[in-house]
């Protein structure tokens, strides 16, 4: 069955950049690895892209301890961008994503400026076409958030990745905010093509089992994802598109059609799939199938039909 109907064309209005995507369905950052990990799950040509592990300059080992934390409707993560470092990247895991002709977002993190500068420099030297800037990780003790949230020191850090990138620059942002609208204001002025949004949100699990005459603990703080989230993930688009003209990529505990036409209907353009890629790892697939089989269905014939019969 062909997937024509589902092709997606993420175009920034302000600059004419554009991305364009087979499907717009994304396996998030985070839950999808570096390139062809889920290719025993499904066949990785039907979706739109991968969005692949946060890469920074060197190697990181992420956060000791335990990492994830199980809670109702949710998971907790504190995994501190563990990741192979970009050297590591290009050498071993960029070639396979081309052999494979597997589109992807290369998601990058710094705890400076200059790691930015470095990592989209190193992104254009090597002809990356998506770049997914991530501003928004709560799990590290340096960088992210702390460009993330202050919209002065957003718009010069992107300011900052676009003179070093000229390809599809797409900014993650955190939920973390009393309010997101000036965050996303900040990337469009600086030059972003995209936002993608939302980033996990600050959480804290905790479990107390009583055992032999004592209580037992567990307690892990992190970010919160999964569908638990997706009344504040549909709030913050709703937000962004008030006052963003660029398009949106929607995260935050997708996992059914009937999600889909909730973020269409605040205005996103296309979708990142995350947490639920680790309850069914064939998720990405089955909304691709389930989209293409309703639109079918319904005779509707392109996207931009059924986003604007949503919106009616």
């Amino acid at each position: 069955m062909g997937l024509e109907k589902l092709k997606t064309v993420l175009k920034n209005p302000l600059s004419g950049n554009s991305l364009e995507l087979k499907t717009p369905i994304i396996g998030a950052s985070g839950t999808y690895g570096y390139n062809s990990e889920f290719e025993d799950f499904i066949d990785l040509n039907c979706l739109g892209a991968i969005a692949t592990k946060g890469i920074t300059i060197e190697k990181r080992f992420g956060n000791s301890g335990e990492r994830l934390f199980e809670v109702e409707n949710g998971l907790i993560n504190r995994i501190g961008l563990e990741n192979i470092g970009i050297k590591r990247f290009i050498e071993e895991k960029l070639p396979v994503l081309r052999e494979k002709k597997i589109d992807f977002l290369l998601n990058i993190a710094g705890s400076t400026e200059k790691d930015y500068e470095i990592l989209a420099s190193i992104a254009s030297d090597n002809n990356i076409k998506a770049l997914e800037v991530n501003v928004s990780c709560p799990n590290v003790k340096q960088g992210c958030l702390e460009f993330g949230l202050n919209p002065e020191s957003l718009f010069r850090l992107i300011k900052l990745v676009r003179k070093n990138y000229q390809g599809f620059l797409i900014v993650k942002l955190s939920p973390n905010t009393t309010d997101i609208k000036p965050l996303a204001t900040a990337v469009e002025k600086a030059g972003a093509d995209c936002i993608s949004a939302i980033n996990t949100v600050r959480g804290l699990g905790v479990k107390i089992d009583y055992l032999g005459n004592k209580f037992i603990k567990k307690c892990t703080s992190g970010g919160l994802s999964g569908p638990c989230v997706k009344p504040v993930a549909l709030y913050m688009a709703s937000e962004i598109k008030r006052v963003a003209k660029i398009p949106l990529i929607a995260i935050g505990g997708i996992s059914t059609l009937r999600d889909l036409f909730e973020f269409i209907y605040v205005g996103a353009d296309a979708f990142q799939i995350g947490t639920a890629n680790f309850i069914n790892p064939g998720i990405c697939s089955m909304l691709v199938n389930q989209l293409n089989d309703f639109m079918e269905k319904n005779n509707f014939s392109n996207l931009e039909e059924l986003k604007k019969a949503i919106k009616e």
